[in-house]
């Protein structure tokens, strides 16, 4: 049915898009219908309850009636809009408010009666009007602001990037407009609880809701840009009224570092505010004294929790500390250096590509992996910036004594009978002491302190080796120390078994 005949009838004009009110209006001024006689509905919020005058005491509202001989007939030409306020129109439909359809309607209608001073500030219409466009215009420019798009791994697939933002009012088709000419050829989307834009970098696409949150949105990027917001926010220097005039509250939802700007605040509020600046004095370089290296050691904490070990410096620059994994009472332990850049994401040790070395070694060995505790001597990722990656970077002996008070514990609670050394690291932290080698302990099993001490080359080796024959001697390697460590489960210390690795 036209709006005219729905109107008739008393039934609401269903309208959801500026094109649909365009026409609809066009054709209700055509027959000079006013603004008190006409009901406005969207699909999502239903009648639009404040559209129409209300009726004069004792009265019921009624379609309007037309003279049957100008029932078809239109009363006046079809409206001529200046094209000032038709952009004003289109920009204020934007904008979600109860009433906007109706609202717009009456503008249109008044323009038509020739009160032209309806688009002007100085009335009460158009300076609803003009607040209208400049909330959406508002919302537009922050939405280019505040969107934090989030790269997918290539292996996903289209699209490349994608962002979710829960906008005030209806202004993703223009805003989307802005990232394609912005994005070039990169696919994205933009999700809403609303709507969906999706660009294959030829086509823009607008489709319904896809995801209900920023939760169904994963990036393994996230974890590291919010440890570096935390290193670089001090406290000290914390000015929230300015902080809320750059970024009001309401917009933090949508940014991934929101989740953690109230802690922060609320930390700095606590106190953190008076502290936040001892830590980088302390770090001032002073006068040099000497003093015999014992009487050097730092006092450290004692901590309970992995995460909340502060005894070296190494935490602030990690994701997350990463706890050894396997069976409680298990009678082998792995020993690593550290955590790679996956295992720091994921806070689990050797899930990345020396971790699948790890498990076709003990395969190749023919020992079960499960039945294996595997751990680091250093509990926190150290690394280097090299363009967009962290390169690792070997840790200090002090970064291996500080950690080897969580070793020490793991040890207690395990209590393996082998431990298998994979790096000069590990066997420096599972020996005490700097004084060793891996060339000369390779193949050479130590008791100590109760335990066989197998060493052999850490994973990362055999996939940073350049030649290929290399890498299969220093496989083949890892494989015989392995089983090694097997033959050692049941064997007294005044039994050294004989190693294949000494041929």
């Amino acid at each position: 049915m036209s709006a005219i005949d729905l109107q008739r009838a008393g039934q609401p004009l269903l309208v959801e898009t500026f094109a649909e009110w365009r026409e609809a209006a066009r054709e209700l001024l055509v027959h000079d219908v006013p603004p008190a006689l006409v009901t406005w509905s969207t699909p999502s919020a239903g009648g639009d309850l404040f559209s129409a005058a209300p009726p004069a005491a004792g009265q019921t509202h009624n379609p309007v009636e037309m003279p049957p001989a100008a029932s078809d007939k239109p009363r006046h030409a079809p409206p001529s809009i200046p094209r000032s306020l038709m952009d004003m129109l289109q920009s204020a439909a934007c904008c979600r408010v109860p009433d906007r359809w109706a609202f717009l309607y009456r503008v249109i209608w008044r323009w038509q009666q020739g009160q032209h001073d309806v688009q002007s500030p100085a009335d009460e219409d158009g300076a609803r009007l003009h607040a209208m466009v400049k909330a959406v215009r508002r919302e537009e420019h922050d939405m280019h602001a505040y969107i934090r798009f989030r790269e997918r791994p290539l292996e996903a697939g289209p699209p490349r990037f994608v962002a979710w933002y829960e906008p005030q009012h209806d202004v993703l088709p223009q805003v989307a407009e802005h990232f394609v000419s912005r994005m070039g050829k990169v696919s994205w989307m933009i999700a809403t609880p609303e709507a969906s834009v999706l660009w294959d970098g030829q086509t823009l696409h607008n489709t319904g809701p896809l995801v209900k949150n920023s939760e169904d949105l994963e990036d393994t990027g996230e974890a590291l840009w919010l440890t570096y917001y935390r290193s670089v926010f001090n406290p000290a220097r914390l000015n929230q009224s300015v902080m809320q005039q750059h970024i009001p509250s309401h917009r933090w939802k949508n940014l991934p570092e929101g989740k953690i700007v109230t802690h922060m605040i609320s930390e700095a509020a606590r106190g953190a505010r008076k502290v936040g600046q001892y830590e980088a004095v302390g770090q001032r370089k002073g006068t040099t004294i000497p003093i015999a290296p014992e009487d050097a050691q730092p006092e450290r904490q004692q901590p309970s929790k992995l995460d909340e070990c502060r005894r070296c410096e190494l935490w602030q620059f990690a994701t997350q500390g990463v706890p050894g994994e396997g069976p409680k009472k298990a009678r082998i332990m792995f020993v690593g250096e550290q955590p790679g850049d996956q295992e720091d994401l994921a806070g689990q040790p050797f899930v990345g590509p020396a971790g699948k070395l790890l498990d076709q070694v003990c395969e190749k060995a023919g020992v079960d992996r499960d039945s294996i505790y595997v751990t680091n001597a250093v509990k926190h990722f150290k690394w280097e910036p090299k363009g967009k990656r962290r390169i690792h970077k070997t840790p200090a002996q002090k970064e291996i004594e500080a950690c080897h008070y969580w070793l020490e514990k793991e040890l207690a609670h395990v209590q393996p009978d082998v431990i298998v050394a994979l790096g000069a690291t590990a066997l420096k932290s599972v020996m005490r002491t700097a004084n060793v080698t891996l060339k000369n302990s390779i193949g050479h099993p130590v008791f100590h302190e109760g335990r066989w001490v197998v060493t052999t080359y850490h994973p990362s080796y055999v996939l940073r080796v350049p030649s290929e024959e290399a890498k299969r001697e220093a496989f083949r390697t890892m494989v015989e120390s392995l089983k090694l460590a097997h033959d050692l489960l049941n064997r007294q210390p005044e039994e050294p078994p004989a190693s294949s690795l000494d041929s």
